[in-house]
């Protein structure tokens, strides 16, 4: 009794919140990674490709196992069972973004090759993703590790609780401007070609006069 105690007692301290801190930062990171995707796509003009488009699904989805684990912090309290139910969906997700910026990658690794889209540190977009997903899968799994110290069941209002909402609405407004975008990308058709060059919509209602095509094309 006095050990299950003590236990509880280590929880509810700082090491305690690590894990809905993370769940926090999780949601937060990952739209931050997708608006420099978004990023990318309106300022230097960069159409994302069918399989950009999926890692930035698996980033969401990936986002919504944390936001899982922080909806329920702000009841006041979270069952080990709802961390469970959250990074089993955020490894999911991410096991799925990872092995797509892997195909991708491999699509562009012959010498020569320049790769799709723009490049940060000398790394195209896609590859930053395959790190990303794998460093996720690892912190998630070292967490869980230690899950008997880091999993607190008892959630402060200030500052946790707020952050939570912040992070959750910074996520909420990320999807939106992503489906808004998928939809002008694909105007009315079924999916997104091979290698977008323009959005479609503003084509599909007569705005764009010239067709879409690559510029290399002409």
């Amino acid at each position: 009794m006095v050990t299950e105690t003590a236990g509880a007692e280590t929880r509810s301290g700082a090491l305690g919140q690590v894990q809905y801190w993370l769940a926090v930062i999780f949601v937060a990171g990952w739209s931050g990674v997708i608006c420099g995707g978004l990023g990318f796509q309106f300022a230097h003009w960069e159409y994302p490709c069918p399989l950009c488009m999926l890692q930035r699904y698996f980033m969401m989805l990936a986002a919504l196992g944390g936001a899982y684990i922080v909806r329920k912090g702000m009841n006041g309290t979270i069952a080990p069972r709802d961390y469970a139910v959250g990074w089993g969906l955020a490894i999911v997700a991410c096991f799925g973004g990872g092995f797509t910026a892997w195909r991708q990658t491999m699509l562009h690794i012959l010498p020569g090759d320049p790769g799709y889209m723009g490049a940060v540190f000398g790394l195209h977009l896609y590859v930053w993703a395959w790190i990303l997903f794998a460093a996720a899968i690892t912190t998630i799994g070292v967490v869980l590790s230690f899950s008997y110290l880091t999993a607190t069941t008892a959630i402060p209002d200030v500052p946790h609780r707020m952050a939570g909402k912040f992070a959750i609405g910074f996520l909420a407004l990320v999807i939106v401007v992503n489906i808004v975008a998928t939809f002008l990308l694909e105007g009315f058709h079924a999916k997104l070609p091979d290698d977008p060059a323009c959005y479609q919509f503003f084509h599909d209602i007569g705005v764009l006069k010239d067709g879409c095509v690559l510029p290399a094309a002409h």
